[in-house]
């Protein structure tokens, strides 16, 4: 028998971790690979925030934290909480921790029981499904396809919801697509969640400020405010303020709820690391200017990646409005066959070809749930995603009908 639990059957590993460690033993053996699998900025940090990193460990705060944080980190987020979506919390209501994926930990297993229901469109990050089985919940996808631009419709959501209902997600921008909802589709949203009282609402924010062509952000308890006391809100400083390896992720939510995730991190992970702790605190309450600068970057290698991918046979590629993915779809290129005759029968097949015919390692859409597409992450130097883009092209048109 083995001795590994039984829970860990109904999951699997993350796939874009999975492809990011292929290329990168790929790449040490000695393969010329662009990856393009992560979902993390090619920016530094900003200075500002290093030096108050390094100015916080000059001044001995090696220590450890209450489990959410210091009150100057609970202040700053606050004061972002308010001053970006005109959300009002106070400390109690501010959940802390090592970045946005053990906030999902923390609020999964603080509510959900056998059975119940957890509502994810898709497509979906990779981790939604699997961390709401890890702790006995049931995901009940619903797919939103390409001629929706990627979005869950209200008649959708309304036909979801049962009794055992506990939570919907809501991601926007949205990885892996990079579609946001206006503040129209969120009022049609919450229209349908005010007729189900007993429905939790998760809104993952985290690509909230990588927004292009002059999109406003709105998060759903913003834009209804009357869902506010059952609406967990979602954000952290990896994605916008290029801080994913300092690891800090918080959320704002019902002092109830934040209570209960607090207990189940005291015997978890604790708290996050003081010294991200003290960044994220320079990075929430110090200049913002480098956000926009980042963006302009970003949205010019959007627009490169889509126009060349769909330059590329069988391939059509959406222009999205934020986050740094695109999520094109495959379907003009299954049913063919590559050079060496094997028939590209799924997403999965087709970016096996890339990374085994021209060495860029992509991300298959069933991971996300919606097939058949590909992610690609823009997050890349210029030079490099048009080095892809161009070895890409030349794949497709290598497959015959």
């Amino acid at each position: 028998m083995s001795f590994i639990a039984d829970r860990l059957s109904a999951v699997k590993p993350s796939p874009t971790m999975a492809v990011v460690q292929k290329a990168m033993d790929l790449k040490a053996a000695g393969r010329n690979i662009i990856g393009l699998g992560a979902g993390e900025p090619d920016f530094d940090t900003p200075k500002h925030i290093i030096d108050a990193a390094k100015q916080a460990l000059d001044d001995g705060m090696t220590r450890y934290t209450g489990i959410n944080g210091i009150p100057e980190l609970q202040d700053a987020i606050i004061g972002k909480f308010k001053r970006d979506n005109e959300l009002t919390f106070s400390r109690d209501e501010i959940h802390v921790s090592c970045g946005g994926k053990p906030v999902i930990f923390n609020a999964m297993m603080a509510t959900l029981n056998p059975g119940d229901e957890v509502i994810v469109p898709a497509p979906y990050w990779v981790s939604y499904p699997d961390i709401a089985l890890l702790f006995g919940g049931k995901p009940v996808i619903i797919d939103c396809p390409l001629e929706a631009n990627f979005k869950l419709q209200p008649e959708q959501l309304d036909a979801a919801i049962t009794k055992k209902t506990k939570w919907l997600i809501l991601n926007s921008p949205a990885n892996p697509t990079g579609s946001a909802y206006s503040r129209g589709e969120i009022q049609a949203l919450a229209d349908v969640l005010l007729k189900h009282k007993h429905v939790w609402i998760f809104t993952d924010d985290i690509y909230e400020h990588l927004v292009y062509d002059g999109f406003e952000f709105s998060t759903i308890a913003q834009v209804e405010p009357r869902l506010k006391d059952r609406t967990l809100t979602l954000n952290g400083m990896s994605k916008a303020y290029c801080m994913t390896g300092w690891r800090v992720g918080f959320a704002g939510g019902p002092a109830p709820l934040i209570k209960a995730m607090t207990k189940v991190q005291s015997q978890s992970i604790t708290h996050t690391a003081a010294v991200s702790q003290a960044a994220a605190v320079a990075a929430l309450n110090g200049p913002h200017d480098f956000i926009a600068a980042n963006n302009a970057v970003f949205r010019e290698r959007r627009d490169l990646v889509v126009s060349m991918l769909n330059q590329a046979t069988g391939i059509h590629c959406p222009l999205p409005e934020g986050a740094f993915y695109v999520y094109p779809s495959i379907h003009g290129l299954i049913g063919r066959k590559t050079p060496d005759g094997k028939v590209i029968e799924t997403d999965e097949d087709f970016v096996s070809y890339l990374l085994e015919s021209e060495g860029v390692a992509t991300v298959q859409g069933a991971a996300f749930g919606l097939s058949p597409h590909f992610r690609i992450s823009y997050a890349s130097a210029t030079p490099l995603l048009e080095d892809a883009c161009q070895r890409i092209q030349r794949a497709c048109a290598q497959l015959r009908e």
